[in-house]
């Protein structure tokens, strides 16, 4: 990302993290079908609980909320447990996560934030491809529409005529 126009750059920053979002919301849903498979003798709420640690875990990012910071220390051994399964789990969504990881840690380094500990910790947890080249922003915008659209999280624009276009006020 270039240094030429501060605000193209924020705005840039913007539509990158919420690309970042929408596959942190990807990744949700399919743990969530995981790991109510795996643990079918578990409440929904536990199940959302452990799912959501999960995604702050991999996104470094912990809710620091009383209940969430409780639920961590009680079930550390089962978190550790799913978040290593991850990779066998989310083959499919590896190249994705892999790509994300990457753009979240560029946009932290772009606003002066050290994030390459969620690079390093994917790495641990052999969810980064490391041989993956760095995706540029718009081809991970456009991983991040397919894949969003294909979970049904996003529409995709759709074209329009010159005729439609002129109906429309």
């Amino acid at each position: 990302m270039t240094q030429d126009n501060p605000e193209k750059q924020s705005q840039l920053i913007n539509v990158l993290r919420e690309g970042v979002s929408v596959v942190q919301m990807i990744l949700f849903k399919e743990l969530r079908k995981q790991l109510a498979t795996h643990h079918p003798d578990r409440e929904p709420t536990f199940i959302a609980m452990l799912t959501g640690t999960l995604v702050n875990e991999i996104f470094a990012s912990p809710n620091m909320e009383e209940r969430f910071v409780s639920f961590r220390n009680e079930n550390r051994a089962i978190i550790e447990q799913e978040l290593l399964s991850v990779k066998e789990h989310q083959t499919t969504l590896l190249p994705a996560l892999t790509d994300t990881l990457r753009i979240l840690s560029l946009c932290d380094n772009q606003e002066g934030l050290d994030s390459t500990h969620i690079l390093t910790q994917a790495n641990k947890l052999g969810i980064l491809i490391v041989d993956r080249p760095v995706p540029m922003p718009s081809t991970f915008m456009t991983l991040v529409r397919g894949l969003g659209e294909q979970h049904g999280l996003i529409i995709a624009p759709v074209q329009i005529t010159p005729e439609e276009d002129s109906t429309i006020h």
